[in-house]
């Protein structure tokens, strides 16, 4: 039998709006005993503390990079615009005096150097790297990583035994009968060379490796397939596919290597000074600050123009674990 609840609807209309029901007290609160009552409309300091969690934990180490790093750069660059005879005082002297655009050019053409050096001699090894059984792989990586874990200064002072004119070097060409007097290799710009291509290998041998690692073998089996002789597979496929990696790793090498300090000192002569030796001798000798930080901004200003271009049109984001 249907009741009719038409009455009730009629009574239900007539009756007040409920409160809105508060927000439920959260659970572990409620099971302690301690049961919070949050006005509606205010954000609880819990909720919002958990919602900008990862932005919190970053704070420590933002604070630390502007205050220790931001800051006194921009007071560098700042410092390098302050000159006697305006702002552009100390870069006007820069281009003005040929010995300091020696030096520039010596710096960039050695790093140049250096790059190119360590893509030529980190590529088959990358390979070998990337394609080698788990034995090969363990025994280069030793290779490539016990030299890079050794302290810089013991590196430079065991090339330094090796290459100096009454060295083992010079003495085993001697031995051999190669040459008849000592090779100059040391205190000078080869000297040099030979220490940062020693140090940059790493930097370029394990992106380049990581290139490698990411290639589809299919690809490779398919220009087999199609009859391509294996030159042909590795010019027009493997190397295209590996190009960004190596170019990445030349300009990491060389954005690394336009601020060495301690090789050209102890492996270059007194001549072929670098940039960094430059900066050094204007801070501590001749105290003069803004010039040492106009030096400083132009390195600075490559740096960052060089990584730029890396990292938009090279893949160079991907050292650092960019897809």
């Amino acid at each position: 039998m249907a009741t009719d609840v038409s009455p009730l609807r009629q009574d239900r209309a007539h009756m007040p709006a409920r409160p809105e029901r508060a927000a439920l007290p959260d659970a572990a609160a409620t099971a302690a005993g301690r049961v919070r009552h949050v006005p509606i409309g205010v954000p609880d300091m819990a909720v919002l503390i958990r919602r900008h969690a990862p932005t919190l934990l970053l704070m420590p180490a933002l604070l630390l990079l502007v205050g220790l790093f931001v800051v006194p750069v921009l007071r560098l660059v700042g410092l390098s615009f302050e000159g006697s005879s305006g702002a552009f005082d100390h870069y006007m002297r820069i281009v003005d005096r040929p010995v300091y655009l020696q030096v520039l050019q010596r710096t960039f053409l050695t790093s140049a150097a250096t790059a190119v050096l360590c893509a030529l001699i980190g590529y088959p090894v990358a390979y070998r790297l990337a394609t080698g059984s788990n034995r090969t792989r363990l025994l280069l990586l030793a290779l490539i990583l016990i030299p890079f874990w050794t302290n810089l200064l013991v590196l430079c002072y065991g090339w330094l035994i090796v290459l100096n004119p009454q060295g083992a070097l010079n003495a085993l060409l001697l031995k051999l009968g190669l040459v008849s007097t000592p090779i100059p290799m040391s205190g000078n710009i080869v000297g040099v060379l030979v220490g940062m291509v020693q140090t940059m290998l790493p930097y370029a041998i394990l992106p380049v490796a990581a290139n490698m690692a990411r290639i589809d073998e299919r690809v490779l089996m398919a220009a087999r397939s199609l009859g391509a002789p294996p030159l042909q597979v590795f010019l027009r496929a493997y190397l295209p596919m590996t190009l960004p990696g190596v170019i990445a790793g030349a300009l990491l090498v060389f954005i690394m290597s336009i601020g060495f300090f301690v090789i050209p000192a102890i492996l270059g002569g007194t001549r072929d000074i670098f940039i960094a030796q430059l900066i050094e001798m204007n801070i501590n000798r001749i105290m003069n600050w803004g010039f040492a930080a106009a030096l400083s901004t132009i390195v600075l200003v490559a740096t960052l123009v060089l990584y730029a271009v890396g990292v938009r049109w090279f893949r160079l984001g991907t050292v650092w674990g960019q897809s």
